[in-house]
């Protein structure tokens, strides 16, 4: 491909790549036999200006037109894929639940511990107490971890409020930490994440409460893209989810709902029929609700991390999704609880190891699939020309490194907007 002088000399060239992955692909998020096409381009290179993906091609080919003052990065004969993109977290919280990780250490379960006052409502109680400043010093600490494992955006939930006052807080929280990091953030309203203490035993209360106040006031001060809520008998049933969703898509907020994590009760088959953005978790899920996903075009945002922090077995049937046709996502689902692990390197060889995902189909939905479920395929998720320069450089020479070196492949350099940010 051509490259004009004045791009060559103003922009700055990654060479010596040993498999520079592109991702590049058709323009919809990937299934079936495309998650295992990578666009892997050997001894590639990428010529950068202005934060955006100039050209990418062969080093040999991109090397003969850089212009003399250009800057050369040397990859070192490293592999180098997209930035990971993370679309379920929960970025913003105060404190942990180091405590509660001892317990399940020592065989108490997950629902045990939130029966007995733990769990999300014991975050809830540290978050609400916080300085809007104590934790946005939180979240850029946790910005940094993301973007020195190679993850460049992630996707944001509030929930961890459940009252007005303390979700615009942690939603102002997430916007101001896309502002003052390199991270991008997509932010989401969990508002409906778990029933309040003080609305015990007054579901319906709580419900009219997100629909009539917090939804139109955050919608209107657009500090939220998507709306979640956590579908499962005990917390919010169908019913009650479908009148947030339905009330969140009124003012214009995307979908995306918490499904089938711990019983098949419906929530996929609720996403089906919304039609959402994404179905996540989707542990208990059944083949009739794999089938409507596919049919209505959902994308389930897949989170074996989560799966392992609890000491479960039961993962989620990726295998099936994927010869169903659905895009699969990965995602970390970062959060002080059920799933402290903000690596999705992590992430993607739990997929691989526990869901028997390939390599390739891993890689395929930590990036490309994850920035179509987010409405951000435009700019990043894959290495293309027009996109965001948004790319990691591994200390691997082989893309299958990364998963197979559990916990031990660690970035070399992350660049987001073609900055070097770790």
């Amino acid at each position: 491909m051509a490259i004009s002088e004045s791009a060559a000399e103003n922009g700055w060239a990654l060479v010596n790549c040993s498999q520079l992955l592109t991702l590049a692909g058709p323009l919809r998020p990937r299934m079936k036999a495309e998650m295992r096409e990578l666009g892997i381009l050997r001894d590639g290179a990428m010529l950068i200006r202005d934060g955006k993906i100039v050209a990418i091609g062969s080093r040999s080919h991109m090397e003969g037109q850089l212009g003399s003052q250009a800057q050369i990065i040397d990859a070192g004969g490293r592999v180098v894929t997209p930035g990971f993109v993370d679309a379920h977290t929960h970025l913003v919280f105060a404190g942990n639940r180091a405590d509660e990780f001892e317990l399940r250490c020592s065989g108490i379960t997950y629902q045990e511990i939130a029966r007995q006052g733990g769990g999300i409502l014991s975050t809830v109680r540290r978050t609400r107490a916080a300085k809007e400043d104590d934790l946005l010093a939180a979240a850029q600490k946790h910005a940094s971890w993301f973007l020195r494992g190679g993850t460049t955006t992630i996707e944001a939930k509030s929930g961890y409020g459940l009252s007005l006052d303390a979700e615009r807080k942690i939603l102002r929280v997430v916007q101001q930490t896309g502002e003052t990091t390199p991270l991008r953030c997509v932010p989401t309203f969990l508002g409906a994440h778990e029933v309040p203490e003080e609305f015990l035993g007054r579901t319906d209360a709580y419900v009219d409460l997100v629909i009539e106040q917090m939804l139109p006031l955050l919608a209107g001060e657009k500090l939220a893209r998507y709306c979640d809520v956590f579908c499962e008998p005990h917390i919010f049933d169908q019913q009650a989810a479908r009148r947030i969703l339905e009330a969140a898509r009124r003012l214009g907020l995307g979908l995306r709902i918490h499904a089938d994590q711990f019983s098949c009760s419906g929530g996929a088959l609720l996403a089906a029929s919304l039609r959402a953005a994404t179905a996540d978790h989707l542990e208990h899920t059944d083949d009739a609700s794999i089938a409507a996903l596919a049919a209505a075009g959902v994308q389930p945002v897949l989170l074996p991390g989560s799966v392992y922090s609890i000491g479960s077995r039961h993962y989620p049937p990726a295998r099936a999704m994927i010869d169903a046709g659905l895009a699969v996502v990965l995602a970390t689902d970062f959060n002080p609880g059920s799933s402290p692990i903000a690596s999705m390197p992590v992430v993607w060889s739990l997929a691989c190891t526990q869901m028997k995902m390939t390599p390739a189909e891993g890689l395929t939905a930590a990036t490309i699939n994850a920035a179509w479920s987010l409405g951000l395929a435009d700019k990043v998720g894959s290495l293309e020309p027009g996109k965001s320069a948004d790319f990691v450089i591994h200390e691997a020479s082989d893309y299958r490194e990364i998963p197979y070196f559990l916990g031990t492949q660690r970035p070399t350099m992350v660049f987001a907007r073609g900055e070097r940010v770790a």
